[in-house]
């Protein structure tokens, strides 16, 4: 005997979720998450904070020409992910935006990595972000305190750095700052 066919998420399907929790539609399938947790934040928001200014504002003689957003959703077709953070050059982003959702690529991505999320930001998301043509990701490990960042490079993910620990680091596409990753992770003690 054949199991039932799985119903497939639609966007109404994120209503029924908690408050408390996160969903995206991955493959079909309904994804529900807890909210972050405050390491998982304090990466986030310090990133936001470092390159909000001086690229979405142009503060600090920085190059503007950018809008920089936090958990937004992104939608291609029936896939909605939510990256911590995503940006876009001001002249891609969308001049209306009708839903809660854009549906524009955006030129970079953002996951900050959880226990609970990892996994699935390294692969099935990671190859979302690839097929869907954005140009730079960054994997933010906040437990290993390390910051990976890939270029896409005919349509593929390529290795643009590794950094971690309290290094200072000039990462693409925002390389006109330095970022100390110091100020990105929680330590004990």
């Amino acid at each position: 005997m054949s199991e039932p066919a799985k119903k497939t998420a639609t966007y109404e399907d994120l209503y029924s979720i908690p408050e408390n929790m996160m969903g995206e539609i991955i493959n079909g399938e309904l994804i529900v998450t807890p909210r972050p947790s405050p390491q998982h934040m304090l990466s986030t928001s310090v990133l936001g904070g470092k390159i909000l200014p001086p690229y979405q504002f142009g503060e600090g003689g920085g190059p503007g020409g950018w809008i920089i957003l936090v958990e937004v959703e992104i939608r291609w077709d029936e896939q909605l992910v939510v990256p911590d953070l995503a940006g876009w050059r001001k002249e891609r982003f969308p001049k209306k935006l009708e839903y809660n959702w854009i549906d524009v690529t955006p030129d970079w991505v953002c996951e900050v990595l959880s226990p609970s999320t990892a996994l699935r930001d390294r692969t099935v998301k990671k190859t979302l972000y690839e097929q869907h043509g954005v140009k730079h990701l960054w994997l933010v490990d906040p437990f290993h305190m390390t910051l990976e960042v890939l270029r896409l490079e005919s349509h593929r993910w390529v290795p643009a750095g590794v950094f971690g620990g309290h290094e200072k680091a000039r990462m693409e596409p925002f390389q006109e700052i330095e970022i100390d990753l110091g100020d990105l992770w929680l330590e004990s003690g």
